[in-house]
């Protein structure tokens, strides 16, 4: 693939030689911001809507977390029969370095959600969403410039982070790749040996090398995974329709994923207590992963998240790769300023925090910004169906002129 490398210049080459487990590598502030009143916010009802208005609108912000309490609870008991398996050498089937979902080819019919239901008592107040509320009934995804998207998740995370978002995406008719980086997921490479961004991508770039001729995606990248699919729009601009950035690094020309996540200086204590970083070349050498204490996930990644979930991520969850967050990207007008970028703000995320991510906005402006109001780090764990609606929006917005 000869423009493979085009989005790549120059690492940094001077790192430090001795680096503690409380080094303020990766560590985002503790600040929030209250976000600009002329974005798009999810979740909230205006005062000046009709009562009618008022009542769809309460329907569309309430039960945010309720998805199949039976699908949560496979995934769960998968990943530690998964785990099990590694552990003791016995895996019953092969790795593969990507996980594909997909509905069915020649298939548009609606699907109704699967009810849910929860541990929580229900309030009177508090009814079953309908498909209805959750997509518009109107949406002929055949009008649509694709329907095939494609999901990557974030530093530590893998494929099965999105499993409720494929769920409901796969259920509303659209095509769904969620990939498994290399060194996450299921992915069978040791973190600790990945070397370049590129290396750690390459899932991603066999999915855009096994696309059709003329076929297009949806790009959608979470945390770090912003910096992965910048790479991507530059190097394959003519098969990306919109570019999404969810709570993720939106990196300038010339930067790396590190220099955005070292703006501020405002560390948290739990962050820096958090991080655990890995030497497996040696103490004298620079990390080469890192690795969070499970003990903090609940409050630092997952703080409006259920116990199922963060239960789910505690067993899952990798070290991240500690070299692909040096490299600094060659983003280029042509290619990935060619591509319309959206944004979407997570409002309690103690990761990436509204006031890094509003900083990063005003640096790269994208041609839209969402918000999910009292969503965590996580939101495809926190509030999915509220990110599955706003996926459906960018989705419907028409593509340029050119």
């Amino acid at each position: 693939m000869g423009n493979s490398v085009g989005c790549f210049s120059s690492t940094q080459k001077e790192l430090r030689k001795k680096t503690s487990k409380h080094d303020p590598y990766f560590s985002p502030p503790n600040s929030l911001a209250s976000s600009s009143s002329n974005r798009k916010d999810h979740g909230f009802i205006l005062p000046s809507l009709s009562s009618s208005k008022k009542e769809e609108n309460n329907l569309n912000n309430i039960n945010e977390e309720q998805l199949d309490e039976d699908l949560g609870e496979q995934a769960i008991a998968a990943a530690m029969l998964f785990r099990h398996h590694q552990r003791n050498g016995t895996l019953p089937f092969p790795r593969s370095s990507s996980v594909t979902y997909a509905s069915q080819q020649g298939s548009h019919k609606k699907q109704g959600f699967t009810k849910s239901s929860s541990s929580r008592q229900r309030s009177l107040a508090d009814p079953l969403l309908k498909p209805s509320q959750l997509v518009n009934q109107d949406l002929k995804i055949e009008d649509l410039e694709t329907k095939h998207l494609v999901l990557v998740h974030g530093g530590g995370f893998g494929a099965w982070c999105w499993y409720k978002i494929i769920t409901l995406l796969v259920e509303s008719g659209f095509r769904v790749d969620a990939v498994d980086l290399t060194g996450s997921g299921t992915h069978s490479s040791d973190t600790n040996s990945i070397k370049t961004l590129s290396q750690y991508i390459k899932p991603l770039t066999d999915i855009f090398n096994k696309l059709q001729e003329g076929e297009k995606v949806i790009l959608v990248g979470h945390d770090i995974g912003g910096a992965c699919i910048s790479c991507m729009m530059e190097l394959f601009p003519s098969q990306i329709a919109k570019s999404v950035f969810i709570a993720a690094t939106l990196l300038n020309n010339g930067q790396s994923a590190l220099d955005i996540l070292s703006q501020q200086t405002g560390f948290t204590d739990q962050m820096r207590q958090a991080q655990v970083f890995l030497y497996a070349n040696g103490k004298d050498k620079p990390p080469t992963a890192i690795d969070l204490d499970k003990a903090f996930l609940a409050d630092l990644l997952f703080n409006q998240s259920s116990a199922k979930d963060i239960a789910l991520a505690s067993v899952s969850m990798r070290p991240i790769p500690f070299a692909p967050l040096l490299e600094k990207l060659s983003l280029s007008d042509k290619n990935y300023g060619s591509i319309p970028r959206f944004y979407i703000k997570t409002q309690e995320d103690r990761v990436i925090p509204v006031s890094l991510q509003e900083s990063m906005i005003e640096s790269n402006p994208p041609k839209q910004v969402f918000q999910v109001k009292g969503s965590d780090h996580a939101p495809f764990f926190s509030k999915p169906q509220a990110l599955h609606r706003i996926l459906i929006e960018i989705l419907q917005i028409p593509p340029k002129k050119t």
